[in-house]
């Protein structure tokens, strides 16, 4: 008698997360059968020679005999203090020590506020495109994301008065990701007090997803949402793991403001489920008061010069010269969103083009569709690699375009009428 498969939970058939997904691991094949890879699937600085500041890497070092006992479930105590004094220095209103929460990376501490905040059929509105970590655990803590729409057409900001038609009796919150991952864009202030303004009338969280906050290009400014919250609960995500290319330590943190009175019962929420995962990696936390408070390294890698700069600067001008290519200059974070236009655009489907580039010309991309949006005819790459990488890359990619262009482009002949008999 044969036993029955395990099963597992319904809702995981909702998520999608291809950054990790089925082309990875094909690209981890194709490793194993020797095939050299360009993988720009995902922002991890480590990867690409990036490597943490080194006052960073001594402060764990010189505190490493203090690293071996559990701490308490919110993070060090001196680690939460250095938050929330950065962020009363941005103007954030209430901030505070006990109302920071320090978490093993950003992606830890989204699952902990949703599962905080959330009842079964609840809904979060949520950004097209996004970065699908939030939808999925908006699902896995069984709520519902709703999508407002970025149009490409609008810098990929999202229209407030769309944001508040979609506004129901069961929403619960706005998420906003800012600079924003995967589009770059960034986020002016008229905006995000319009934003605010809709949160506080309907009684709804701000969720603020700022990890790129100091990643910025050009004349590109960053606006912190919270202290233009002022009474409006608000969380702010940040981290090391972006800013200061130490994803690998796994650090990163949420800041609680607002009225406290207002905010009460989801602060205990948020310990109390912290609690239950002991604590966070504690050794990573003592990077944390030399990052914020330290010398700035990740500006000068964002100006003219500069490693990401010329990097995201060889991928404008790898759009600008391409006949299928169209690309809104990204402001900030860590990617390019292009889009795919013209004859090469006919049919096109934006996974098996992914398919395609890992397969024929050893390139790991992200297909647009991943990021929950309904079109089919973008990609994601990241701005980490070497500038001459890049180029390289693009070279590929309109290598392949330019065959499907011409094969859309190609006119078949009428078959000619037989004569009458």
């Amino acid at each position: 008698m044969s036993t029955p498969p395990l099963k597992t939970r319904e809702r995981l058939s909702e998520v999608r997360y291809e950054i990790r997904g089925e082309l990875a691991k094909r690209a981890r094949e194709l490793e194993m059968q020797g095939r050299r890879l360009i993988k720009l699937n995902i922002g991890n600085p480590g990867a690409f020679g990036f490597r943490a500041p080194e006052h960073l890497q001594r402060a764990i070092a010189d505190h490493i005999h203090d690293t071996d006992p559990y701490t308490h479930q919110q993070g060090l105590p001196a680690a939460r203090e250095a938050i929330a004094a950065h962020h009363v220095r941005r103007g954030t209103p209430h901030a505070s020590a006990e109302r920071v929460f320090v978490g093993n990376g950003v992606s830890e501490l989204i699952d902990i506020s949703l599962r905080a905040l959330l009842n079964p059929g609840d809904e979060v509105l949520v950004p097209s495109p996004d970065y699908p970590l939030w939808s999925a655990a908006t699902i896995l803590n069984d709520g519902r994301p709703v999508f407002y729409r970025c149009h490409e057409g609008n810098g990929f900001l999202p229209d407030p008065d769309e944001i508040e038609t979609l506004v129901s009796q069961r929403t619960r919150a706005i998420v906003l990701i800012n600079p924003n991952n995967p589009t770059g864009a960034n986020y002016p202030r008229a905006l995000l007090e319009r934003i605010v303004a809709i949160a506080a009338k309907h009684g709804l969280l701000l969720l603020c997803d700022e990890i790129y906050d100091g990643i910025l290009y050009d004349d590109a400014k960053f606006e912190p949402i919270a202290p233009l919250a002022g009474d409006v609960p608000c969380v702010s995500f940040g981290g090391l793991s972006k800013v200061h290319r130490a994803c690998g330590w796994r650090v990163g943190w949420a800041v609680l403001s607002g009225d406290p009175k207002r905010s009460t019962e989801f602060r205990h929420a948020m310990d109390l489920l912290g609690a239950l995962r002991l604590c966070a990696n504690v050794p990573g936390q003592f990077a944390i008061e030399a990052a914020l408070d330290g010398i700035d390294t990740i500006t000068p890698l964002c100006q003219p010069g500069g490693r990401l700069y010329e990097a995201r600067r060889a991928v404008i001008d790898a759009c600008e010269a391409s006949e299928h290519l169209s690309l809104t200059a990204p402001a900030g974070a860590l990617y390019a969103f292009p889009g795919v236009t013209g004859e090469a655009a006919k049919g096109f489907d934006d996974h098996a083009f992914a398919l395609e580039m890992l397969e024929t010309e050893d390139v790991l991309l992200v297909p647009g569709n991943s990021f929950n949006v309904p079109y089919r005819n973008h990609f994601r790459v990241t701005l980490l690699p070497q500038p001459e990488q890049l180029r390289e890359v693009f070279a590929r990619i309109d290598r392949v375009l330019a065959r499907r262009a011409e094969a859309n482009g190609k006119v078949v002949p009428l078959k000619k009428a037989r004569p009458a008999a």
